[in-house]
């Protein structure tokens, strides 16, 4: 099985921000990882960490107002200062928190906008963090989300992230492959991550259809996680899914894996 981690930002959410580093450690979870973790002081979390001996492996920039719906904005040509004032941010928080990558959003793609324009804003965002980020021995990645969920989203398939991952043209720069949005739009998962694995910085799971935990959908996970181990890949695999009912509950899979 590969080395699992959390999700804080979408399990044990049964419990405010602050609580959920306790219950994660308490059900055997020895790395996490947080969505937005603006919500909470460096030395909040440093000390949530430090107490229950936990490391945070991962961590998205500020995405704009995800309240009202935004889903990042690094491909936004008109908010290229907020944009790198997150990334400032998000580098701040890794730095100090010990944490090894950093997830850049590229956003919905803005209406009445030039698609030429869009595609080279997001391009130049990521260069310039995969640099920001590559002078602090941090790994930038990107994901590739589902235009079911999110319509509009820029990036929604893995060939269309290298593709476009080849003209930022920075080896500080990987996919995140999340095994839900990528079997809702393309499937052949194993193939993908087999031949691809090099250019994967980051995996995170959840079942399809519903983004549930294992054994709620369609996907063989136990043969998926045998080839991600028969891999090169020496990373976390991150549950970010939706518990059906409680987030313990929902573990069971786990526990009889």
């Amino acid at each position: 099985m590969p080395d699992f981690a959390v999700n804080l930002s979408m399990l044990f959410t049964e419990l405010p921000l602050k609580q959920r580093f306790k219950a994660a450690a308490k059900a055997g979870f020895k790395k996490i990882e947080i969505q937005f973790p603006y919500e909470l002081s460096i030395e909040e979390i440093r000390h949530e960490l430090d107490e229950h001996q936990l490391e945070l492996i991962l961590i998205n920039a500020p995405a704009g107002d995800w309240a009202t719906g935004e889903r990042g904005i690094a491909c936004h040509p008109d908010r290229i200062n907020e944009q790198q004032q997150g990334v400032a941010k998000a580098i701040r928080y890794a730095t100090a928190l010990n944490c090894q990558k950093i997830n850049l959003l590229a956003g919905i793609t803005p209406q009445n906008s030039e698609k030429a324009q869009v595609k080279s804003t997001f391009i130049r965002n990521l260069y310039s963090t995969a640099v920001a980020c590559d002078a602090e021995n941090i790994q930038l990645v990107s994901e590739a989300i589902n235009t079911q969920d999110i319509p509009g989203f820029f990036l929604n398939t893995s060939d269309q992230a290298w593709q476009l991952f080849a003209e930022v043209g920075h080896a500080n720069l990987k996919l995140q492959f999340d095994i839900y949005h990528m079997q809702i739009m393309q499937g052949n998962l194993i193939q993908t991550l087999q031949e691809n694995i090099d250019r994967i910085g980051h995996i995170q799971f959840a079942d399809v259809p519903g983004r549930h935990e294992p054994g709620t959908g369609e996907i063989n996970f136990t043969n998926v996680f045998n080839a991600i181990d028969a891999t090169s890949y020496a990373g976390s695999v991150s549950l970010e899914y939706i518990p059906l009912g409680s987030t313990l509950t929902g573990l069971s899979w786990l526990n009889q894996s």
